[in-house]
């Protein structure tokens, strides 16, 4: 039974491709702690049991136990939390605010994802300066290393990790294991920090520590970054694997941080915590561990930059985002994609990152507050679903886990002026563009006028039977065929092209998460058939392949485009986001040869 439970594949998938982030924290969290405050056994043991806890209600609680269960088929992340409420919603005020939250929590969550791989991989080149030898190597020398890695990281992403993925599980179990074992170790030293297991000693600490106590959670938070990766690629894994994983994780994590807290008291001096543990424990094997550690950090910002594609991928396919040149670079896996204009623009703002702050401590102090923003979106999402769906238990036990989150979020508003700021510019940039996509397309729809089906069809009769018809089919894309767009009927009614099958495609996204159906629902006129695909809204697929295996062999594809006209700065934006972004058919990559676009000149 036990053997079962903890299957090893979708184990060591798991810590491969979701664990990289929350994984690598131990580098970076005690060190950035005990440079502000003083190693003393009392704030030792206080911190380790807020770590602890910290992982235990923010990551445990709200992640593993709450938000992973409210998914019907496996799948996670902020836009399906949308997803999920907004059928069980009835004022449209409700729908809207639920609507900006996600919003808000997708721009605070690529925020983040921009400091991860700079923070992560910064903190493993530094360990760099233990080597004998190495010690007076500049920062700007492992800046520039640092940068290197990240070029290299980002370069790779075109060509798919499909290849390398089947290291990632167990480069990352080597790293838990060695993480594990080095705790243990250390341990030996100072076994009373077990005792800080108990939460008694965190609260002892906040008690008695005052502000300073409370602001120092901004930087005790940084040890559940990547907490939210477990629910945001549960659609990958499914739930299980990911719970199982995150069990034998959080022991090697918990291991580890007690074992740094042991090494602490008995080398009060140290900078470096982890490392310099390392060091005294194994020197011989200290730089096969920092190639591990650097490994490590690779495989998060990689875990990241893929959570980025996915995260992105849903915001275009429940249109908050707009259309983006995708590649799948995986022949067998659909949910491997990659988006070129996302994965340079990351690079070039982790580069930027690491160039600002220029080391890992200096990072941490812009570390945190995106995460917890995020957090606290999470948690009110699902307090709602829960309260919706009348389950008391759960929603009280939510209520004191979104409590938490808004603790750790308000400390964090304490490192605003010193770096924290940066995390939040770079949210407000894809927020900004959402927002003025959401709206503009909303005012582009009231400014195109469709006409209804009704009208359409009168007009249609009329034409189809008095002039002369090209032969074979043509597609017509439009959202809902009750309203269809201008250019279907300029091109029938006024340019008189029609052909003898004439077929409007709608795609429509349903509110499950997975699922693909398709068919001709009828033929409403003779000459004219609607041809509707259903598609969950995390769904990858080939357009093209679906009308070929309904039989379909179109001669042509028309679809509409606009030629924004306007003087308002912020339609300008738009304007400039619509040209710049692929059209629905070149989204979906149909036949370029058959494609013509249609333009719609529209004043906004």
């Amino acid at each position: 039974m036990i053997k079962n439970y903890f299957a090893m594949p979708g184990i060591v998938k798991s810590m491969g491709l979701v664990f990289g982030d929350i994984g690598t924290s131990p580098i970076y969290t005690l060190t950035a702690i005990f440079l502000l405050i003083p190693p003393t056994p009392e704030n030792i043991m206080g911190i380790l049991s807020l770590i602890i806890w910290t992982m235990t209600i923010l990551v445990t609680v709200q992640y593993t136990f709450l938000a992973m269960h409210l998914g019907k088929k496996g799948e996670g992340g902020t836009i399906v939390l949308k997803e999920i409420l907004l059928p069980l919603l009835k004022s449209g005020h409700s729908v809207a605010f639920v609507s900006l939250l996600a919003i808000v929590g997708i721009s605070l969550f690529i925020g983040d994802s921009v400091i991860t791989p700079a923070i992560s991989i910064l903190s493993a080149v530094e360990g760099i300066l233990l080597i004998p030898g190495f010690g007076l190597t500049s920062q700007f020398t492992l800046m520039i290393l640092a940068s290197v890695i990240a070029v290299g990281l980002f370069s790779i992403q075109v060509r798919g990790t499909e290849k390398v993925a089947w290291a990632f599980g167990p480069v990352m179990v080597i790293w838990f294991l060695s993480l594990a074992i080095a705790g243990c170790i250390a341990l030996i030293s100072a076994p009373q920090v077990l005792l800080a297991i108990s939460p008694l000693y965190g609260i002892d600490y906040l008690l008695n520590n005052g502000l300073a106590g409370f602001l120092i959670l901004s930087s005790v938070i940084l040890c559940a970054t990547g907490g939210e990766a477990l629910y945001a690629d549960m659609g990958h894994l499914g739930r299980e694997p990911i719970v199982r994983a995150w069990y034998l994780v959080f022991i090697a994590l918990a291991i580890n941080y007690l074992g740094q807290g042991a090494f602490l008291i008995t080398h009060p001096g140290s900078k470096n915590v982890l490392f310099e543990m390392i060091f005294s424990q194994m020197q011989m094997l200290y730089i096969p561990f920092l190639l591990l550690s650097i490994a490590a950090t690779i495989i998060a910002s990689q875990a990241m930059i893929s959570g980025i594609f996915s995260i992105v991928y849903q915001g275009i396919t429940t249109r908050i985002m707009p259309l983006m040149r995708i590649e799948f670079t995986s022949p067998q896996l659909r949910s491997q994609i990659y988006i070129d204009v996302v994965n340079w623009l990351l690079l070039l703002a982790v580069l930027l990152i690491i160039a600002i702050f220029r080391s890992s401590n200096n990072l941490t102090h812009a570390y945190g507050l995106a995460v917890t923003g995020t957090m606290v979106i999470s948690g009110i999402m699902i307090i709602w679903i829960l309260v919706l769906r009348g389950e008391l238990v759960k929603t009280l036990i939510a209520c004191a886990v979104l409590f938490t989150s808004c603790v750790f979020l308000v400390s964090n508003i304490n490192k605003i002026p010193y770096g924290g700021y940066w995390s939040l510019i770079i949210a407000a940039i894809p927020l900004g563009v959402i927002l003025i996509y959401v709206y503009g397309q909303r005012k582009l729809a009231a400014a195109l006028r469709p006409v209804p089906l009704d009208d359409f069809l009168r007009q249609f009769n009329e034409t189809f039977h008095s002039v002369n018809r090209i032969s074979g089919s043509a597609l017509f894309f439009a959202r809902d065929f009750r309203r269809l767009p201008q250019y279907i009927p300029r091109i029938m009614f006024t340019n008189n092209i029609i052909y003898d099958d004439n077929i409007i495609v709608s795609i429509i996204r349903t509110e499950q998460p997975f699922g693909v159906t398709w068919g001709v629902t009828r033929e409403i006129a003779q000459g004219l058939s609607i041809f509707e695909i259903y598609l969950g809204y995390m769904e990858i697929v080939d357009i093209g392949a679906i009308l070929k295996e309904a039989g379909i062999e179109e001669k042509t594809i028309f679809y509409g485009m606009e030629d924004i006209v306007t003087g308002h700065p912020v339609w300008r934006i738009f304007a400039a986001i619509k040209r710049l972004t692929p059209s629905m058919v070149q989204f979906y990559k149909l036949p370029s040869d058959k494609i013509h676009g249609v333009v719609t000149r529209v004043d906004l």
